[in-house]
């Protein structure tokens, strides 16, 4: 113990007078919590992206819109690597473009290649002259156009 005057009449008290706790609990539970709020957030992530066909039938839509009223720009920057480096914005409308309106009637999964793709049915109506395509739409940083079929 110190010696001396002191400013109180008692001894200064310890620093450290109680049993040391355990946090292994604390931090076990912050970790779990982690780990748990990870899992839910992959699990929930299709109802906010929606499902591939989903985001398939969205990006073909916006595509063949902007295709039908003049915006290249738009239209090849929804083109995949392949079909951008293939087709130049000038001859996009000679590749995709039919005449008449374009409405997306539907899709369906499947793989080229190995590679899983949505084949999206786009329905082009010519004041009742009707046209349909098929456009490949592929997963490739971000969904992205990369062929089309004339269905008839």
């Amino acid at each position: 113990m110190t010696q001396g005057p002191f400013l109180y009449d008692d001894d200064p008290a310890p620093l450290h007078t109680g049993t040391p706790k355990n946090h292994n609990k604390l931090l076990v539970l912050i970790f779990g919590g982690t780990v748990l709020l990870a899992v839910a957030m992959v699990a929930l992530m299709p109802f906010f992206k929606g499902s591939g066909e989903d985001q398939a039938r969205q990006v073909a839509g916006v595509f063949a819109a902007a295709l039908s009223q003049g915006d290249l720009e738009t239209s090849h920057g929804l083109l995949c690597d392949a079909e951008r480096a293939r087709v130049a914005p000038a001859d996009l409308a000679a590749e995709y473009l039919q005449p008449g309106t374009p409405q997306v009637t539907g899709a369906r999964s499947s793989e080229v290649d190995g590679v899983p793709v949505q084949l999206v049915d786009v329905r082009w109506d010519d004041d009742g002259a009707v046209t349909t395509t098929t456009l490949t739409v592929v997963p490739e940083g971000g969904t992205k156009v990369c062929g089309t079929s004339t269905a008839g």
